[in-house]
């Protein structure tokens, strides 16, 4: 059973916007799935679907097997959010809203492992409201580990975060998605995405354009990778030429370059030229997820009007 599953599902607004169109969804059980998409792209108002924060104009969304309008309830008591732009207000301390969010999910959850493990257990006897921004996403982000969700959506949760956070925030969701949690999140941090997800979907304009993993990313888009060959003499050209899957090879002397549209065939490559001379070093490209991201969304729309989010909340468009 699928822990996220969308049918035809689509939000009109008032004016006429079309937020998110016909889009058709599965997210698996355990896995860590990234939803990647420029500003305005759908990526929240989807999110504000599937917790019937909104409501879908057509079509339908099922978490974990139920119906996101009907059973909301019972999918909240087993799924832990991390919204966009989480606020603490000024008298509660990080420890006491860890103990809140225990206690309304009637979770027996010890507050000193959860707050050790997002890396704030120093600093949790001062008010939340005191927090730098990256402390109170680490706060947030503990608070959705709450009774070990089954399911974990998360909005932009790197937003705030500094480098030894994200590394933090990476294990943790590796761990739990290893332990068979369902790690569903939205980004524009690109290499967040590469460095974590199993697999990416990608919204422009309302729609789901691409929903793969990175490598099949690369194939459908027609991405080429290339591996350089430094050898101890000079290779040939000849067999590694009529390998399936490598486009061109160039030769600079002791250097040999292929360049590959399956990157899979590049492990050939490397034992080809390493029986006939001897391969010292190896430098390896890929196609970055910047340019897949460019081909998918036609270069996005970033800075081209208002957030997504702040044009959903408005009941404008998303």
């Amino acid at each position: 059973m699928p822990s996220i599953q969308t049918n035809e599902l689509t939000k009109r607004f008032g004016d006429g916007t079309v937020a998110v169109e016909d889009l058709d969804l599965t997210v698996d059980t355990g896995e860590i799935f990234g939803f990647l998409g420029p500003n305005g792209a759908g990526k929240s108002t989807t999110i504000n679907m599937l917790l019937d924060f909104i409501r879908p104009t057509d079509g339908s969304a099922e978490i974990l097997g139920m119906d996101t309008q009907t059973e909301i309830t019972a999918i909240r008591e087993r799924i832990g959010v991390l919204p966009e732009g989480y606020e603490f207000d000024e008298y509660l301390t990080g420890r006491e809203y860890v103990e809140w969010a225990i206690e309304t999910k009637g979770a027996d959850d010890d507050p000193d492992e959860i707050l050790e493990t997002v890396g704030i257990h120093d600093d949790a006897d001062r008010t939340a409201a005191s927090y730098s921004t990256g402390m109170a996403q680490r706060l947030a982000f503990g608070m959705a580990l709450v009774d070990d969700p089954d399911l974990l959506i998360l909005d932009e949760p790197s937003a705030g975060l500094d480098p030894n956070g994200i590394q933090r925030m990476r294990s943790i969701l590796r761990d739990r998605a290893d332990d068979g949690t369902t790690v569903f999140f939205s980004s524009h941090l690109l290499s967040e995405v590469e460095a974590v997800c199993d697999r990416v979907g990608v919204m422009s304009d309302g729609q789901l354009v691409a929903e793969d993993t990175i490598e099949g990313l690369r194939k459908k888009a027609g991405g080429r990778s290339s591996i350089e060959l430094e050898c101890a003499g000079q290779p040939t050209v000849d067999n590694v030429e009529t390998l399936d899957g490598v486009a061109e090879v160039v030769l600079k002397e002791t250097t040999l370059t292929a360049y590959c549209t399956d990157s899979s065939v590049k492990a050939d490559v490397v034992r080809l030229v390493d029986d006939q001379a001897d391969v010292v070093d190896i430098f390896v490209e890929e196609t970055s997820l910047e340019e897949l991201f460019n081909r998918y969304t036609s270069g996005g729309r970033d800075g081209s009007g208002t957030d997504e989010t702040e044009r959903a909340s408005q009941g404008v468009s998303a």
